[in-house]
């Protein structure tokens, strides 16, 4: 049995880091299920992202496991959504709509009926309005074709 290859090429000779690398491995397949699961409860329940899970799965599935990347990149219902953020940092705008109606009504929510001072309405105004500007900044739609080249988008 000869020792797993590294990234780089070269061989992994201790059962340590072979160990090491096994629970990264694992971890990580955990981590990607944990947010397919999460993904899947944001279909059904209202306010909850899915795609964002399921991107933060799909890179967890890449460090892990070429097949369950494979099948989530190729998912017949999220696999476009994916992939359009992939190649294209497209954000629907229905999504993008929702995710600021959503940070606007938690911000009005804690500053209204949670905070008893002025530092938590500030924090979350720090934190919430340039996630915003990036959110509402990014396409809506995927860029069409160059005419002619038949090829990837630039």
């Amino acid at each position: 049995m000869s020792p797993p290859e590294m990234e780089d090429g070269k061989t992994s000779s201790t059962p340590k880091e072979s160990l090491s690398r096994c629970w990264v491995r694992w971890s990580l397949l955990t981590f990607g299920w944990l947010n397919v699961g999460l993904g899947l409860v944001g279909v059904v329940v209202p306010g909850l992202p899915t795609t964002v899970f399921l991107i933060i799965a799909l890179w967890a599935f890449s460090k892990s496991s070429e097949k369950f990347q494979k099948w989530l990149w190729n998912h017949p219902r999220f696999g476009s959504s994916i992939r359009a953020w992939h190649e294209h940092r497209v954000i629907p705008y229905r999504a993008k709509m929702l995710a600021a109606l959503m940070m606007a009504s938690g911000f009005l929510f804690v500053t209204i009926f949670v905070a008893e001072t002025l530092i938590l309405p500030l924090v979350m105004a720090v934190i919430l309005v340039p996630v915003s500007v990036y959110v509402l900044s990014r396409q809506s739609t995927v860029p069409d074709k160059p005419a002619g080249d038949g090829g990837e988008p630039t």
